[in-house]
């Protein structure tokens, strides 16, 4: 099969859609099912998370939505403003029956002036659907274990995954592994590799002059940043490919007859794992000091956000693969390649997540699917987008996602030592993540 990924083409000798001779996952009828008898519920629930974007901590009309919802289907125990988080919620299925604990996050954001152009009412949709229909076949199947749904506020760079992690919302509920989607415009993949991130604001502080009859009495921390921001031009030559450093001066001084005594910018630095962020943070922090030295202003850097790389989990992705390629209707360029390096090329991002962090913790599976796109053609992160995840289209690909989602919680509830293979393909992946590039 050829498939045109960005400025280059690949070969792979795997053709993505089933074998007509490959028998249909066994409970893909049931959750079909599951999910179709509620999908005119989740359509409301959808469009009124879309209609009414929320910034980060803010998700109040999405938080009521989706709790009320949640409480509305039988047997689910809702916890609002869970772990001290006023829009963050929890819920949970239980069998009765010790066995696997899998959960999914739901995440519930938008973007400040765009509103829902990242698509977080689709993953709210497709995570939800996946949780319920994975709980009405473990209670039909009499299927041992727990579904945990997490309401995660807060993913546009407000870590809102990272601070459940650290309150012990994974850990109080046994959770095993996690599950997530995310959408986007270009292909179906399971495998999805985002990079290592942290954000930092950097201010240079000197002491004012008169610019013209006395500049030799001033330290000017403009110079400083300007002399700071070049060498970080200058570092790029040697960077590695992932390697990314941004940037925006917010403080340039305040008049040009004034040597200037304050200066500021926000920087982001982002790598391919949290290993190589590491090493590249060194270097532009090198920058910075360089500019200090340089010019004798005085240093300060504060750090904003962090989050890690996500590490995808192939079992889990193979399962997710094999139910989204069954459910699918559409042509073999828009299935998941069963070659699963190429599907983890296809899922490479240079974005960031605080899922990343989660995948840290424990195995996450957090596929990319795509929607049509709005008129202008433009991806995630643009008022194009906003109007493409609105649509009912967008929301019945979500829905295809939840049930894929659901497929692979059965798989991990009822296959043998699939839950083992997830375990210690996490463990190798995420030893791997974390070893600096020599």
């Amino acid at each position: 099969m050829r498939v045109d990924a960005d400025d280059f083409v690949v070969v792979s000798h795997e053709d993505a859609a089933p074998s007509p001779l490959e028998s249909a996952p066994r409970y893909l009828s049931e959750i079909d099912d599951a999910i179709e008898h509620m999908s005119e519920r989740l359509w409301t629930v959808n469009k009124k998370i879309h209609d009414n974007p929320e910034l980060g901590y803010e998700e109040f009309i999405a938080h009521e939505t989706l709790t009320t919802f949640m409480r509305s289907v039988d047997g689910w125990k809702v916890t609002p403003s869970a772990y001290g988080l006023k829009t963050a919620w929890v819920a949970v299925w239980d069998s009765g029956t010790k066995g696997p604990v899998v959960s999914f996050n739901c995440e519930m954001d938008a973007l400040e002036e765009i509103g829902h152009a990242c698509g977080h009412n689709l993953i709210a949709t497709a995570s939800v659907s996946g949780a319920i229909a994975t709980a009405e076949i473990m209670k039909s199947n009499r299927l041992a274990g727990k579904v945990v749904l997490f309401g995660t506020p807060a993913e546009e760079g407000g870590g809102g995954k990272i601070k459940l992690l650290q309150a012990g919302a994974y850990k109080d509920h046994k959770v095993d592994l996690n599950l997530i989607s995310h959408p986007g415009i270009k292909r179906n993949h399971a495998l999805t590799r985002t990079s290592a991130y942290t954000a930092f604001r950097v201010e240079y502080f000197g002491r004012e002059a008169h610019a013209a009859a006395s500049p030799w009495l001033g330290i000017n921390a403009l110079d400083a940043l300007v002399t700071a921001y070049n060498a970080i031009s200058v570092l790029r030559q040697q960077t590695m490919p992932g390697d990314i450093i941004q940037g925006n001066i917010s403080d340039g001084g305040s008049r040009p007859n004034i040597i200037h005594a304050y200066a500021a910018g926000n920087f982001v630095v982002r790598a391919d794992t949290q290993a190589r962020l590491d090493e590249l943070v060194v270097k532009v922090r090198n920058c910075f000091e360089a500019g200090a030295t340089a010019t004798g202003a005085k240093l300060k850097i504060t750090p904003s956000m962090a989050y890690a790389d996500h590490v995808p989990n192939r079992p889990l992705g193979a399962s997710y693969a094999r139910y989204f390629n069954a459910l699918s209707s559409s042509s073999p360029s828009q299935m998941i390649p069963a070659d699963q390096d190429l599907d983890e090329m296809l899922g490479r991002s240079g974005a960031s997540t605080d899922q990343g962090d989660v995948s840290y913790a424990m195995p996450s599976l957090s596929p990319g699917f795509a929607i049509v796109p709005g008129p202008q053609g433009n991806g995630p992160h643009s008022p194009d987008f906003t109007q493409a995840s609105g649509t009912r289209d967008a929301f019945e690909k979500a829905l295809r996602v939840g049930k894929a989602l659901a497929g692979t919680a059965v798989d991990v509830l009822t296959v043998d030592g699939l839950l083992d293979q997830v375990k210690q393909a996490w463990k190798e992946s995420t030893k791997k993540g974390s070893q600096a590039v020599a």
